[in-house]
């Protein structure tokens, strides 16, 4: 049965069909064992009373060799239709006319803010001190930033009449190499920024989150990165915070200590506190204090870098999920985070775990609340007693993996 989108919530039904793409390279064998995981939790939460009614979609490698496209219609069609999706990794094409698979799906489905939780589990393998004290979720805006894809080759006619058009009419004479040089465009708005930081405070709310951080090089671009700064601010303004602005303000008015009472009194009541970093700073600062930072608001290349870098902390890409939402309209696809790993592919050693926390992301999107709490007991039970993959530093395979998980939620 298809899922609905009606007043603003969320409408699902007890039997919800669920397109997947089983993703390339390494999807062929994550995917499978993934689901099986689903169903198990689903079946030991709810008996017949809820499933999953798995629809297979097509992209990447399997939809082209199958019908010749790599993006085919009729999955933007059924995503369009029916809401969510889950998907394992796409491989990107070689050629310049497509540039990525899941950067279009997010473009054409408008699924603005790419969502990342990042956590540790007890038992994983982490290069810093105490990877315990990360535990964040970065809102990434998707549409915008320099993945609107604006940009054109060295030495083109495209290049060199935008060339022409920055120094004629904007009097743009500061580009070293303008012979040659490539050129990128970075939109960013007041419309799509503020949509993503809506969604960051929301969540936050939902989840009882005490700091709001907004992340951007706005001390070098003034107006797009700056702009993002901005116009998160004025969207704070909109929910019970106390900013760094107003404790600035204070600090300088009445001292230090005065700012602080204010900002524990108003921590105390309830309000979110909320600041802003500069992007390279904060990339030092989740090294150094991670415990200070629990949702992070920022434009597309930096949520990017940072994404990655956090989940280095807490053990690796292979146990980072992520979520492509579109709040407004309810479209989602959840996904694997890792890349296809085609040197592994089919031998059924890869990781699984990015995938099967991204379905977690996706039954709590689904308001399944219990299906996802228990697949993550299960992922902590298996992690803390050692069963871990070949990444992780264990031995087993993606299909024994997967069967300690069952194991453990039949028994649970």
């Amino acid at each position: 049965m298809k899922i609905e989108m009606k007043n603003g919530k969320l409408v699902v039904p007890d039997y919800p069909a669920i397109g997947y793409i089983r993703g390339d390279g390494v999807g062929e064998d994550i995917f499978p064992q993934a689901q099986k995981v689903f169903d198990a939790a689903v079946l030991k939460i709810y008996g017949q009373k809820k499933k999953i009614e798995w629809q297979k979609l097509l992209a990447g490698g399997e939809a082209f060799e199958t019908c010749g496209e790599y993006l085919p219609k009729e999955t933007l069609a059924h995503i369009n239709e029916n809401l969510i999706a889950i998907k394992g990794p796409l491989m990107t094409p070689v050629g310049e006319s497509f540039r990525s698979i899941n950067v279009t799906l997010r473009q054409k489905m408008d699924l603005y803010a790419c969502v990342r939780p990042v956590e540790y589990f007890k038992g994983i393998k982490s290069p810093v001190k105490a990877p315990e004290k990360v535990d964040m979720t970065i809102f990434r805006e998707n549409t915008e930033d320099i993945y609107a894809g604006i940009e054109f080759a060295s030495e083109t006619n495209e290049s060199h009449n935008l060339l022409k058009f920055l120094e004629k009419e904007l009097n743009v004479h500061s580009i070293r190499f303008p012979k040659t040089s490539a050129l990128g465009i970075k939109p960013v708005s007041p419309e799509g920024s503020k949509r993503l930081v809506n969604a960051a405070f929301e969540y936050a709310l939902k989840m009882n989150k005490k700091r709001v951080t907004f992340v951007h090089k706005g001390n070098i671009m003034k107006f797009t990165e700056g702009g993002f700064r901005n116009w998160a601010y004025e969207v704070a303004r909109e929910y019970p915070t106390f900013t760094k602005l107003e404790y600035d303000e204070i600090k300088n008015e009445r001292g230090s200590l005065q700012a602080e009472n204010e900002k524990k009194a108003a921590l105390k009541s309830g309000k979110i506190y909320v600041d802003d970093v500069i992007a390279d700073n904060f990339l030092q600062q989740i090294i150094l204090n991670p415990e200070n930072f629990e949702v992070i608001a920022t434009l597309n290349l930096n949520g990017d870098y940072i994404s990655d870098a956090l989940a280095a902390q807490v053990g690796g890409i292979g146990i980072a999920p992520g979520a492509n939402i579109n709040y407004k309209s309810g479209h989602a696809i959840f996904e694997a985070t890792h890349g296809t790993a085609p040197d592994i592919a089919g031998k059924n050693i890869a990781n699984p775990s990015s995938l099967i926390l991204s379905g977690v992301m996706m039954f709590e999107y689904l308001g399944w609340q219990e299906v996802a709490e228990l697949i993550k007991i299960a992922l902590s039970f298996s992690f803390r007693n050692g069963n871990l993959t070949a990444d992780l530093g264990g031995k087993l395979s993606t299909s024994k993996f997967s069967d300690v998980l069952i194991d453990f939620i039949k028994t649970y």
